[in-house]
């Protein structure tokens, strides 16, 4: 099975990273260190943080490279 190593998930919501958008990592890093690792692997720590924090900062991400769904709120 191949996985997508930029998918964080866990049982409220899923992050999604593209590098490739990704213009300043450091403010993720800075405003939530313990979710944005700059020198862990893997670098998303998803517990790190309530989900309502997590999903607070992603909305700060100036480039979009960082997207939130919160899986409580999707309908199946």
């Amino acid at each position: 099975m191949n996985t997508d190593p930029n998918v964080f998930s866990n049982n409220e919501i899923t992050v999604t990273y593209n590098p490739h958008k990704c213009i300043n990592a450091e403010k993720c890093a800075k405003g939530l260190s313990a979710v944005f690792r700059q020198t862990v692997i893997p670098w998303i720590n998803l517990d790190g943080a309530p989900a309502c924090k997590i999903m607070a900062q992603v909305k700060k991400c100036p480039s979009g490279a960082l997207q939130c769904f919160n899986k409580k709120m999707q309908v199946a």
